[in-house]
């Protein structure tokens, strides 16, 4: 565990101060702030609501109830009892940390922005991959760069954002199965 813990550690600072670049540093904090991805959550709305009328609305409270799912377990449940602390927290880093965005109180383990991305982005690539094949890759890349810049700014390990990432994809076939088991015929 140690070793485990020793490499995360590593692979964070070669993350975070290795990429370290003006583009980056103004780019990243952007990617992981949640209104710079309002346009794309309107569209979605209006996608929905728009092409599948009646079927939209629960497609969206879907959406809304996958979110839901991802951030009451990842904040709420692991998140307490795991207790991680920030790596932008950390007094062990505090020489290695450089300050891209505010760190935050809340514990750093599973992080929660890859859960609910991913949760969301294979929820969605579930939903309409059969009609719409690029939405695959472009789904995936949505949720690992916003998983990324949380390395990259420093608020967590890449260790976080993983396990985040494989507990969000498993929350993000987890709705869609309900949502095909319980959808409304409309």
């Amino acid at each position: 565990m140690a070793d485990i813990q020793q490499f995360d550690v590593e692979l964070f600072v070669k993350i975070h101060r290795g990429l370290s670049n003006g583009f980056f540093d103004w780019l990243m904090p952007l990617l992981r702030n949640r209104f710079f991805w309002s346009p794309l959550y309107l569209f979605i709305v209006v996608f929905c609501i728009r092409n599948y009328k009646k079927q939209g609305y629960y497609m969206i409270a879907m959406i809304l109830t996958t979110f839901a799912i991802g951030d009451f377990i990842a904040s709420r449940l692991i998140k307490p009892f795991i207790g991680r602390i920030r790596p932008c927290n950390d007094v062990n880093l505090a020489d290695e940390i450089i300050r891209r965005v505010p760190c935050g109180s809340g514990f750093s383990f599973p992080s929660s922005h890859a859960t609910n991305h991913f949760a969301i982005a294979v929820f969605l690539i579930c939903l309409f991959y059969k009609d719409w094949k690029p939405i695959l890759p472009l789904g995936l890349f949505w949720a690992f760069i916003i998983s990324f810049a949380q390395v990259y700014v420093g608020v967590h390990y890449p260790i976080d954002t993983m396990f985040g990432a494989l507990l969000g994809t498993c929350i993000g076939f987890f709705t869609f199965y309900l949502y095909t088991k319980i959808k409304p015929a409309i």
